[in-house]
């Protein structure tokens, strides 16, 4: 159960998941039609690549897959906790982010696939990032997870029994900001194509820059 929270653990939650949302629209939207932000259909993906004996295919899906796990390998290296925990560390791990998702926009422009394995690195560094958080697992890059818990909750409530209603609220917050993020993120390729990994980047940026300032104030170490 979710005890009650700072108001600025649901916006963060919000944010986090609102930038998903763009990033994952990008990739589809972009040459390459990768999702960027889980690996669920990405491996589905290179085990059809991998019947149909595809090479090229099978070493792309595989190295978007890799760039991801090297994602999440980094955000253990620099947050070295499982457990969400105000400190340091969470202001270098989002200016990271934000580094890579600017490093991607080039290279997506000159339709280089290493910019599809920067922004994947990107999603899997922001996913384990805040993995737990007072005993629940918070993903803000995708979203089974939060409409498997809705679906508990429904079953629950026709059956009468007693549903987490804050944990209720936090799956509703991550799919409204996840779905946000794909039609803000969508709208903003037509115009803007690759560069509208900038917004997210600046979010991130931004964030980190705010929280490396209150926490420089407050004395977190």
């Amino acid at each position: 159960m979710i005890t009650k929270q700072p108001r600025w653990v649901w916006i963060g939650a919000w944010v986090l998941a609102f930038v998903a949302g763009i990033v994952n629209v990008v990739g589809l939207l972009g040459f390459g039609h990768q999702t960027v932000t889980h690996v669920t259909g990405t491996t589905s993906m290179l085990a059809a690549a991998l019947a149909r004996l595809d090479r090229s295919a099978s070493l792309h899906v595989a190295a978007v897959m890799f760039s991801f796990f090297v994602g999440t390998v980094l955000s253990g290296y620099i947050i070295q906790d499982t457990a969400f925990r105000l400190g340091r560390r969470y202001s270098a791990a989002l200016f990271i982010e934000a580094a890579l998702l600017c490093l991607a926009v080039p290279l997506l422009e000159h339709n280089l696939e290493i910019g599809i394995y920067l922004t994947s690195c990107a999603c899997g560094l922001q996913n384990a990032m805040v993995t737990t958080y007072s005993g629940t697992v918070i993903r803000t890059t995708h979203l089974s997870g939060m409409f498997t818990d809705l679906g508990i909750f429904l079953g629950h409530a026709i059956r009468g029994l007693p549903i987490d209603k804050r944990r209720l609220h936090l799956s509703l917050l991550i799919i409204s900001a996840f779905f946000t993020g794909g039609v803000v993120g969508a709208v903003l390729f037509r115009a803007l194509e690759y560069a509208t990994l900038l917004v997210p980047a600046t979010i991130i940026g931004t964030i980190a820059l705010v929280y490396t300032l209150s926490r420089t104030k407050v004395g977190i170490s």
